[in-house]
């Protein structure tokens, strides 16, 4: 499978919260050399609109990165608001060598290793069940 994390928030009525990460790619170029730098779509973030504003998602959030970062993980990026992700270290700044299939401010990363994207140039890939090949 494709996904690396996923998290669950539970109310007394049952699950009010989601998280995933999944596996995706970043293909570089360097000349005539081509690799692959590993990275992690944090796609969805879901709360239940009754439980908005309750600091779920900004929880579901923490969370998940720190499992990620304990899992040996280098880089996460995101489609979302800049001004909830940014909370969190996300900048569309350290997404902008990456060309992404998403508006720009919008397409943010995180490194959880320091300078994890500072050589990092290329096309972001996502795997087959987002639908974007």
């Amino acid at each position: 499978g494709y996904s690396r994390v996923a998290l669950v928030a539970e109310g007394p009525n049952g699950i009010v919260g989601a998280i995933l990460f999944s596996d995706m790619h970043i293909e570089t170029s360097s000349g005539m050399v081509s690799r692959t730098a590993k990275a992690l779509s944090l796609a969805p973030l879901a709360v239940l609109p009754s439980e908005q504003q309750n600091g779920i998602g900004s929880e579901l959030t923490r969370t998940g990165l720190d499992a990620c970062r304990k899992q040996g993980h280098r880089i996460v990026l995101v489609l979302g608001d800049p001004k909830f992700y940014g909370r969190f270290g996300f900048s569309s700044k350290l997404a902008e060598k990456l060309q992404s299939p998403f508006p720009r401010d919008a397409c943010q990363a995180i490194e959880l290793v320091p300078d994890a994207l500072r050589e990092v140039e290329g096309t972001v890939r996502y795997p087959e069940p987002f639908g974007l090949a």
